[in-house]
């Protein structure tokens, strides 16, 4: 029966099929260079013992694509934008008319914030919003300052950091006001609120998440 499953090639069929007949020396190299390539993680002697004990099926070995590492690109630095000065405002954009239609944006985006600034509407929940809200846009006025250059000074808040307010001046002159040390004021259709600057110094968008005091306080 095994001799009819299998038998070595004879040589005319060896020839008619065109198969090259291997010595047992060659063929047992062969064999080996073949599992060597096929399962390099194993040694040879445990490859041998489990080839001995139980039927092994040999399959195509592909090896296993590493993943690339895809780059994440990364932004400017914030010492790139102040070295590119990508937030200085030109000398020739340095005018108050230009920044009327942001501080009419601004005044309806408060508006829609509040529900409609009806005179019954409650002044304490108009300044809660304000201090959450954004100040882009906005008309503040400085009230107090230990330093009294400072005092007087009213424009369109252009770019608000987390020490200072620039603001544009009727004057068509940009201020650069530190929070620190002053009282600010914001009006809105009759309503004002004020801002103490030592408890606000905060970026405008940390203050979302912000928890301000309802007491008031006399430090400047």
């Amino acid at each position: 029966m095994k001799s009819m499953i299998y038998h070595a090639l004879s040589q005319e069929e060896a020839e008619k099929y065109d198969v090259q007949q291997l010595g047992a020396q060659r063929a047992e190299a062969f064999v080996k260079a073949f599992l060597k390539r096929s399962v390099p993680h194993m040694r040879q002697q445990l490859c041998e013992d489990q080839l001995q004990r139980k039927a092994v099926v040999l399959e195509y070995f592909t090896r296993r694509k590493q993943r690339e590492k895809k780059k994440r690109s990364k932004g400017l630095s914030a010492r790139q934008r102040r070295s590119l000065r990508l937030f200085d405002i030109k000398p020739e954009q340095q005018r108050y008319n230009l920044f009327l239609p942001l501080h009419e944006l601004w005044k309806q985006y408060i508006r829609d914030l509040c529900n409609g600034l009806r005179p019954d509407t409650q002044p304490q929940m108009i300044q809660a919003k304000l201090l959450k809200a954004d100040l882009h846009g906005a008309l503040i006025s400085v009230t107090k300052s230990k330093c009294p250059s400072y005092v007087g000074l009213t424009g369109i808040l252009l770019q608000e950091t987390k020490h200072v307010f620039k603001i544009i001046t009727r004057e068509d002159q940009l201020k650069v006001i530190p929070k620190l040390n002053c009282v600010f004021t914001v009006e809105i259709d009759g309503f004002i609120s004020y801002i103490y600057g030592s408890k606000f110094q905060l970026r405008s968008s940390e203050r979302s998440a912000k928890k301000f005091k309802a007491k008031g306080t006399i430090d400047l």
